[in-house]
């Protein structure tokens, strides 16, 4: 499990957030969470172009829709829960990495390719953070490489309540969670037509709006702690240079550190 950094970060102009609703459907009890992620998107490849980063097509995709998925999951949250989830997969063999939180209104993630362990099933690790309480752990077997279909099974096991997710067109994603004595008949027969037309035809109401951006705050100062276990070797882990490029574990951005920044860390 990667960190998930709750450390305070640089909060940018509104103007450059993009805005989640959460939304309680009347008479059916349910929680929906609904956004469109085009801007993330956006900041997500000027971060890959930055950082000369390129995924695999299809773990790209994974990866956009894993963020999407975990960012609505935080609206359905409390504010104070920082949250990352690991995707551990057999085939494609790849880790996925996503972190967010509501507070510091911020979605991260990466792609792992090399030396990820090869699982028997797959496995989504799920950490939660929230200030004065003890890190939450869960872990779950999921099926298949939707996103999707792994966050209907994980509302099922961890959250103890059914859920949905649907992809709609423009980028944008809806999370249907249930509430005590909710509809099931209605929730059951959802799909992605009818979440398309839920406010013309369902009576709705606006209960909050959250905003998020694609966002780390990563620098060499928090790579540093990563680092460590070369604390007693120094050398093993420069071999003969005075400067290393570190990547972010949670994002991949490099990060140039001196042998003089690591030794007085």
């Amino acid at each position: 499990m990667y960190s998930t950094m709750s450390e305070e970060q640089e909060i940018k102009p509104a103007e450059d957030f993009t805005e989640i609703e959460s939304i309680f459907v009347r008479h059916r009890n349910v929680l929906v969470v609904r956004g469109s992620f085009s801007d993330i998107y956006t900041d997500y490849y000027l971060h890959l172009m930055e950082n000369k980063l390129k995924y695999d097509e299809r773990l790209d995709l994974m990866l956009k829709s894993m963020m999407s998925v975990l960012t609505l999951h935080l609206v359905a949250r409390p504010w104070k829960e920082t949250i990352a989830w690991t995707a551990n997969l057999r085939a494609p063999r790849a880790n996925l990495f996503v972190s967010g939180g509501s507070v510091n209104e911020f979605i991260t993630g990466r792609v792992f390719t090399e030396d990820v362990r090869e699982p028997d099933r797959n496995f989504l690790y799920s950490q939660t953070l929230a200030t004065g309480t003890e890190a939450r752990t869960s872990t779950i077997e999921v099926e298949g490489t939707n996103p999707l279909d792994w966050i209907n099974h994980f509302y099922e096991q961890s959250e103890q309540r059914p859920g949905k997710c649907f992809e709609l067109p423009n980028e944008e994603f809806v999370l249907f969670a249930t509430q005590p004595d909710y509809d099931k008949e209605w929730f059951d027969a959802l799909s992605e037509e009818r979440a398309a037309k839920l406010i013309e035809e369902e009576e709705t109401k606006v209960l909050e709006t959250r905003k998020f951006r694609f966002f780390c705050g990563c620098n060499a100062d928090r790579i540093l702690p990563a680092l460590r276990g070369y604390k007693d070797d120094p050398e093993k882990l420069f071999q003969g240079d005075t400067v290393i490029t570190a990547q972010c574990p949670r994002c991949g951005a490099s990060h140039t550190i001196t042998m003089e920044q690591f030794i007085n860390s």
